[in-house]
């Protein structure tokens, strides 16, 4: 007999290094060339690299962090908790292999989780997917990865009954972020923003 299978195996890592904590779902195809890009040893795991390259963007923040999450080939998904700046960044890959959900639970807190059902037991009608290809830092709020300059608009969620309970998230086209203006050498860049 012959059987095919829909579900893919992924691994689930931990790792905590210098307060800041991360879990990480799923494979980076790339993990030898992005250890030796880090400088950190080959023997070195999935969680591991991705709490390097977030200690290196939160340090030295040589890359905006959507070229660093764009870097990452493979399905993935991680929740990083860094507790010295006591923030969260949390990431998933665009592949859709790897599914995280996220909602508000009863005390105000946000909760991030694979299992479903431990988000709808927490959340009850306050919960939805966090959508592929999107960052979010407790600080700055979600983000796109894949299409960094446009923002992220919210669709209400139904659910069977007709009520609503939470929102999916959509890269919205139609409204750019602010960036750099592309103008020549002579224009007044100390304007830019006002």
């Amino acid at each position: 007999m012959n059987f095919l299978y829909d579900t893919f195996f992924f691994c689930r890592l931990f790792c905590g290094v210098n307060d800041i904590y991360c879990i990480f779902l799923g494979n980076l195809n790339n993990l030898c060339e992005l250890n030796k890009h880090y400088g950190i040893s080959k023997c070195s795991n999935e969680a591991m690299l991705v709490s390097e390259a977030y200690r290196t963007l939160r340090d030295r923040g040589p890359y905006p962090a959507h070229q660093v999450l764009k870097d990452l080939e493979g399905s993935f998904g991680f929740v990083i908790y860094d507790h010295k700046a006591h923030t969260v960044f949390v990431a998933l890959g665009g592949d859709e292999k790897v599914k995280l959900y996220w909602g508000i639970a009863f005390d105000g807190s946000v909760m991030i989780s694979d299992n479903v059902d431990h988000i709808k037991a927490s959340c009850i009608k306050s919960f939805a997917p966090f959508p592929a290809g999107c960052m979010y830092h407790s600080e700055t709020g979600l983000k796109s990865f894949e299409h960094p300059s446009y923002k992220m608009k919210a669709m209400p969620r139904v659910d069977s009954e007709g009520s609503m309970c939470g929102a999916y998230f959509k890269v919205d086209v139609y409204s750019k972020v602010n960036s750099m203006p592309r103008v020549g050498s002579a224009a007044n860049w100390a304007t830019w923003g006002q």
